[in-house]
């Protein structure tokens, strides 16, 4: 079922005062207070980005990653679109029912994770910012980079795992958020996503802008399926619904809706997926009409593979290394240029993730990409 939302573009934000709020509020536990007192203005994405790195003050060291080069170099100058997908791990289940149990009770405290994950975010400012497991969206992330020139939408799931956990902060969801400085918003949808035409209580988020450059149009979509070992099946139906509900929002808006599902509005597909490789929601992917492809198997050496493990983590069940996470996105019309590499093992450390480095128990995805030149195109 569609439930259409004609949203507005978010003005910037304005003064210190709501950034603070934002920051400093959001916990019913002490919050590590931010390091100077003097007006900053929160548009300054990198003086935000020296006060989160102070308040965290003598932490662990931050995970090292360097991006790698894959592009050939025949994209559109100019036409760079840095994605990023992250499942930030909703707070009441890193505190409540997730049982991360070699990871210390602090470092999943609220009053740290939020500048860690604001961190994350801000060192590499990305144009498409795709996020799941998301429970404090009005109180943080919302104003927070709505003050750095950031428009998001907010889907929450009907029934939601956080609602469960005393003191929670509301139901976890999915957000999208783009730079207004790049992109207007033309439409955004909030879908519930269906099996086997039954609803589910898994979301996603499509909303579909327009490049102030270019004047191209972009689809992006964000997701988060259905969790757990022995719901194979579930997820390749829900990853059915998504793919016709993405399918007829690209022809609506390619205005032919008696054509070919593949037009020339590319799509950015993220989200945590809950499936491996072998899954058949991935194949179903793979071999969908609207020719996508998954950008960080260009990080393998024969660029068919996925990384080994997008999340690694110890919960009380046992140890779990695997990739679940993907950012898809139109073959025919973008090219890969920089993928964000993946920590190593000793990076991560022995406890996994999260930790006092590192805010969730899935790493981010990050990927820049341009345009295909139009003759270099494959028909």
């Amino acid at each position: 079922m569609f439930v259409f939302i004609f949203q507005s573009v978010c003005p910037m934000g304005g003064g210190a005062t709501r950034l603070y709020s934002a920051l400093t509020q959001t916990s019913s536990s002490s919050p590590l207070p931010l390091p100077n007192t003097s007006p900053v203005c929160p548009s300054n994405p990198v003086e935000l980005l020296r006060q989160c790195e102070e308040a965290l003050g003598d932490r662990a060291p931050r995970l090292h990653r360097t991006f790698t080069h894959v592009n050939d170099g025949d994209g559109v100058p100019s036409s760079s679109v840095r994605v990023m997908q992250w499942n930030i791990l909703a707070q009441a289940l890193g505190e409540g029912l997730d049982s991360f149990v070699q990871c210390p009770p602090e470092a999943l405290s609220w009053s740290r994770r939020k500048y860690l994950i604001l961190e994350e975010i801000l060192t590499y400012r990305p144009h498409i910012l795709c996020l799941q497991e998301v429970d404090h969206y009005y109180d943080t992330l919302q104003p927070v980079l709505a003050g750095l020139g950031y428009s998001g939408n907010f889907c929450p799931k009907p029934w939601s795992p956080c609602l469960e956990v005393e003191g929670n902060n509301g139901p976890d969801g999915c957000a999208l958020f783009f730079d207004q400085s790049r992109y207007e918003l033309l439409d955004s949808v909030n879908i519930r996503l269906s099996a086997m035409r039954i609803p589910t209580n898994q979301i996603a988020v499509v909303t579909m802008l327009r490049c102030r450059r270019s004047g191209r149009c972009v689809c992006v979509a964000v997701t988060h399926l259905k969790a757990r070992s022995g719901w194979e099946w579930f997820r390749s139906a829900q990853g059915s619904d998504f793919l016709r509900h993405l399918q007829n929002l690209v022809q609506k808006h390619a205005g032919d809706p008696a054509g070919a599902p593949m037009s020339d509005i590319p799509l950015f597909i993220c989200g945590d997926f809950n499936a491996v490789p072998t899954e058949e929601v991935y194949r179903r992917f793979i071999t969908s009409p609207l020719g996508l492809d998954s950008a960080y198997k260009k990080l393998s050496q024969d660029g068919l593979t996925e990384p080994e493990y997008t999340t690694w983590k110890i919960r009380s069940t046992g140890e779990c290394c695997t990739t679940l996470d993907y950012i898809w996105y139109s073959q025919d019309t973008l090219r890969v240029d920089r993928v964000l590499d993946m920590p190593t093992e000793e990076q991560i450390g022995p406890n996994r993730l999260p930790s006092f480095s590192y805010p969730s128990d899935h790493l981010s995805l990050v990927c820049d990409f341009s345009f295909k030149a139009k003759e270099k195109r494959r028909h």
